[in-house]
Formats: structure tokens, C-alpha cells, sequence
């Protein structure tokens, strides 16, 4: 196959056996990281999708994926940025809050508060960057911050008034990705789209004005890869279309309401985030820890009640100090009401991620990629080791295998990318004195 052929890639491979970090090939392979919010997993057995059927014909697809807990859109696509689980990462929600302060902020202004994101974890970005590759992201949360005083070198922020299902906008996205790539000799974009998400809250995820979107993102996917064959990157760009959570019909009977509980009181709180779908953080006051568990554990059949460590471990979300000491969830379909019922939303995600209709989608394609490939389904947690193999750097520690995803590559593409340092390729999420790649000047 000709995609390995370049001496450039011959150098790469051999710079990366040795650990040294890679500095910038002209001719290696690029990456895009494409997410549709919201995407679940079975959007597209309702709707016809020829775009999204071909690239599956043409590449790999996934039965499903299985996002991070908890399902909502910043932790689950810092998940995808960095292969660590929420409680190691630690962006836990999608506000920013302040337990001392009862400070909150909404998603938008979330997003430009570059300590919630810069919290240990470095995104695909800043580690790619650092190893002499070119970055670009297109709305994709946490693109907006600072890590280490170090951001991604492209970037367009999503405006704070925005329709996100505005079709015009997601083409001139697509022609702003194309010109990255071969224009600006990018290595790795991340492009984000918030729908299906946004139509899946407002109408419900088996709504008619559901399955009209799904028809616009297939569109999409055609229009993608109508331009990358009009500019001469299909030979080497690999696409990967996934998604950070799926989407649930709300249930709008028997509902959980804090504020109904007998014998509860807000004034035995000291912070509390709740109204945000079906998950809740709370921190009560001094000494009335136990007496608020013991009110809320058995209050309703559809409501989980947890001390933070007594979470299920197959969650991944106690150890963090940003997790509040109580966390709330409820069974599918049932979002949680605190003070008074604000929530009015016909669908909504943050549950449970062994839910099915939390999963979402994975397809990639491209010369690293096998064709009409189906695979079982896996964590979104190891799509970051698949995508520093994609782009030959060294990963930071995370808690991925590449081993999982190895089946999607052709035997050429994993023999050209051999282990790197041995142990250092393995499974790195685990110790915290892991070596760290050597940091190398940010290309401009």
C-alpha cells in the first residue's frame, strides 16, 4: 500500500521507536476528529443515511461506543481529548461552580475558564503540539482554554448566541477544516457539531424534527467527504465521526422532586447543583451529611443515592475532590427537579452509561483504517491511544487500551508504528510518576 511508502513516515516510525519526540512531516498522515453531539447510537436505523452507510462500507464502524459517566457534553469530550476517565480528569460537569461561594456558571461561560480544564490532564493538542504537530479546533469544548499557558494553535470558539443547527455554518466549518489541512498544513483537528443534541433536548429523541436532523448530519458527512476529495486528502487523512453521549426520552411521570421530599430542608445544604437532567451533586453542611443521605437514599423507586465513594468503581467518578461528597442520578428517563420543576426538555442524557440509549457512534475512515470493518463496542475512553497512534506521537498517561482498538488497523499500519519505549506504549493510566514525553518548542 502506498501510504507508507514516504521517507518522511520511514524518519517518523524511527523516531518514535526511540522516543524522541516527532518533529513536523509534511507528508504524514492527518487526522480529523469529527463529534455530533448527541448522537445515539441507533439514529440512523430510522433514517435513511447513505453517507454515513458508504463511510461505514469504506471504513470501520462500531456496533456502539460507551461514553464516560457522567453522560453530558464537556466531561464526555474531554474523555475523547485526553483517554482518562471523569474523576481523573476532573472536568465533572459542564458548569463551573465555586462549593464555597454557591458560584455557578452555564456551559458557554464554562468554557472559557481555563482552570476547570487545566487540571493535570493535557488534551490530544497540547501533546501533539509539544511533538512538533500542528493542531486546530473548531467549537469543540475545551478548545477555548489554556493548559499550561499553552493552547491549540487554530481555533474558532462558538459564539454565545448560536444556532446550532444552522446547515450553512456547519459547510463553512467543513471549507474552514479543508483549508487547515492543506492550506496551514495542519496535523489534527477537532470538529464539533451540538446536534442532534440540541433537537434530541427540544422535540425528544423519537421525534420527527430528530429524524430531519439526522438527514442534515448525513448531508454533512457527504459534504465532508465530497471536499476532501476535491482538495487531494483522502490518501491522507483519516476521519473518525463520533459522538460524546446518546439521548433519552424524559418521563414525565412519577418524578423525582428533591424540594417534595418529606422532612428534607435546602437549608441543611451547604452547595447544590441539581436541575441539570437527571444527575445532582450536593454538599451538605457540617454534620448533616448522614442526615441528608438517610432522607434522599429510599425517597423515590427511579432515584440513585450515592456517597461519593460508595459510587460504583465501574463508574469512574469518586476520586476527585471536585465531586461533591453526595451524588445524585436517576433510572433512565427520569431527570431530577430540585427546588421547584424548571426542567421542560423532551429528551436529556447524564444517565447511567451501561443505559443503551446513552451509547453513541463511532466510524472512521482513511488509509490507516481497515475496510467495511463492524467492531464490538468499547469505551470512549480509548479513542485517544487510537488517535496518537494515528498521528505517531507519544500519548501523556491515560486510561485507554490501544490494544482494543488495534483490530480497526490494517497488520501494515501497526507494523509501520512500532511499540514506543516499550513499556511506555502499555497501559500508562495508572501510576502518576509515568515519564512524561520530553516537551519540544510549540510550532507556530
Amino acid at each position: 500500500m502506498k501510504m507508507f511508502a514516504s521517507l518522511g513516515f520511514v524518519f517518523a516510525a524511527l523516531s518514535l521507536a526511540s522516543c524522541v519526540p516527532v518533529q513536523q512531516v509534511s507528508n504524514r498522515n492527518k487526522v480529523l476528529l469529527v463529534s455530533f453531539d448527541g448522537f445515539r447510537w441507533n439514529y440512523d436505523q430510522d433514517v435513511d443515511t447513505p453517507n454515513l452507510d458508504t463511510m461505514a462500507a469504506e471504513g470501520v464502524k462500531a456496533q456502539y461506543m460507551t461514553p464516560a459517566f457522567i453522560t453530558i457534553t464537556s466531561p464526555c469530550h474531554f474523555t475523547l481529548l485526553t483517554g482518562r476517565y471523569i474523576e481523573n480528569h476532573g472536568v465533572i460537569h459542564n458548569m463551573w461552580f465555586n462549593t464555597s461561594t454557591g458560584m455557578r456558571l452555564p456551559y458557554y461561560s464554562t468554557q472559557g475558564v481555563d482552570s476547570w480544564w487545566d487540571n493535570g490532564s493535557l488534551p490530544i493538542w497540547i501533546t501533539a503540539q509539544r511533538q512538533g504537530l500542528k493542531t486546530g479546533s473548531i467549537y469543540f469544548p475545551g478548545g477555548k482554554a489554556k493548559y499550561h499557558g499553552e493552547e491549540v494553535n487554530m481555533k474558532l470558539v462558538e459564539p454565545p448566541v448560536f444556532n446550532y443547527s444552522n446547515e450553512t455554518n456547519w459547510r463553512s466549518n467543513i471549507d474552514t477544516v479543508i483549508e487547515w489541512f492543506t492550506v496551514n498544513n495542519l496535523d489534527f483537528i477537532a470538529l464539533y457539531f451540538g446536534e442532534p443534541d440540541s433537537t434530541g433536548h427540544k422535540y425528544g429523541p423519537e421525534s420527527a424534527e430528530r429524524k430531519k436532523i439526522i438527514a442534515q448530519v448525513d448531508r454533512t458527512v457527504g459534504y465532508l467527504r465530497q471536499r476532501i476529495r476535491e482538495s487531494g486528502l483522502e490518501s491522507s487523512l483519516n476521519v473518525i465521526i463520533t459522538s460524546d453521549h446518546g439521548m433519552e426520552t424524559v418521563l414525565k411521570t412519577n418524578e423525582i422532586h428533591i424540594g417534595a421530599i418529606s422532612n428534607f430542608s435546602f437549608k441543611d445544604l451547604q452547595f447544590e447543583l441539581l436541575d441539570y437532567g437527571p444527575v445532582g451533586l450536593l454538599l451538605p453542611k457540617e454534620g448533616k451529611l448522614e442526615h441528608v443521605y438517610s432522607l434522599l437514599k429510599d425517597s423515590h423507586p427511579k432515584l440513585h443515592v450515592y456517597k461519593k465513594e460508595e459510587l460504583p468503581t465501574r463508574l469512574h467518578y469518586a476520586n476527585h475532590s471536585r465531586i461533591t461528597p453526595l451524588v445524585l442520578y436517576g433510572d433512565p428517563g427520569y431527570v431530577i427537579h430540585g427546588r421547584y420543576k424548571v426542567q421542560f426538555n423532551k429528551g436529556e442524557h447524564g444517565f447511567d452509561n451501561d443505559a443503551m440509549n446513552m451509547k453513541t457512534i463511532f466510524r472512521a475512515v482513511g488509509p490507516a483504517f481497515k475496510k467495511g470493518l463492524v467492531v464490538k463496542p468499547f469505551e470512549s475512553v480509548n479513542v485517544y491511544a487510537l488517535l496518537c497512534e494515528l498521528l505517531g506521537i507519544v500519548p501523556e498517561p491515560h486510561d485507554g487500551s490501544l490494544e482494543t482498538m488495534k483490530p480497526m488497523l490494517p497488520s501494515e499500519f501497526q507494523a509501520a508504528l512500532p511499540e514506543m519505549c516499550g513499556e511506555m506504549r502499555k497501559d500508562m493510566s495508572h501510576e502518576d510518576n509515568q515519564p512524561r514525553p520530553q516537551r519540544i518548542a510549540q510550532s507556530s
